[in-house]
């Protein structure tokens, strides 16, 4: 079974609003001003942690370093508000749907928690897409260590040789590499202009290309 994993945060949806939004409540929460903004998308698709860090340091508080304590906060916050302005891209649903008919088997592999990927992924209405979703909080580890892609592999009962991760960030592509698989990343978020120095196998510039791009990857 060849298998085609999704990253999910600035590859199947664009959640940065969401998140700039949730980084901001949690920095409130922590007696700060809500320093971040939708020019921030870039760190935001980069994960919760990130936007911590960013909105400390801009309320200068350099001297309190954000601890995994302030994370629970964070995620707070995003629960409330998961999908108030997210979005999936362009032609994802069909694009899926053409892959399970040519017989490929697709997951997704997030460094989001499971628990909100899921949450979030139902509320867009592809969750059934997936035959597989495997989180940051998943395993004891993620990515960019293999090991969560392999087990998103594993699930859908896919050959761990015949493989691919889609994604939009140096993790997707370090991950990929790590697991000796080939990367897809996409050009059309706020990391496009990153894309061509980390020499992915291929790139995806519209869904309504995936197709043709996953068959000349000849998994």
């Amino acid at each position: 079974m060849r298998s085609v994993i999704f990253d999910l945060d600035g590859t199947l949806a664009d959640t940065s609003l969401d998140l700039i939004v949730a980084g901001n409540g949690a920095l409130r929460a922590l007696g700060m001003d809500e320093v971040l903004d939708a020019g921030d998308a870039g760190v935001a698709l980069t994960g919760g942690m990130a936007l911590l860090r960013l909105g400390f340091a801009r309320a200068g508080r350099r001297d309190q370093p954000v601890q995994s304590k302030h994370y629970p906060i964070f995620l707070q916050a995003y629960r409330g508000a998961l999908d108030t302005h997210s979005a999936l891209y362009p032609g994802v649903p069909d694009a899926i749907e053409e892959l399970r008919t040519a017989g490929y088997a697709v997951g997704v592999c997030t460094n989001k928690p499971q628990g909100p990927a899921d949450d979030l992924l139902r509320r867009l209405g592809v969750r059934d897409l997936f035959g597989a979703l495997v989180g940051a909080d998943t395993l004891p580890v993620k990515k960019p260590d293999p090991a969560p892609l392999f087990e998103a592999i594993r699930r859908l009962g896919g050959d761990l040789t015949r493989g691919c991760l889609v994604g939009d960030t140096v993790t997707d592509r370090e991950t990929a590499r790590a697991a000796g698989l080939p990367a897809v990343l996409v050009t059309f978020g706020p990391g496009a202009a990153d894309v061509p120095a980390l020499q992915p196998e291929a790139v995806l510039p519209d869904y309504s290309q995936l197709s043709a791009v996953i068959t000349q990857l000849r998994l």
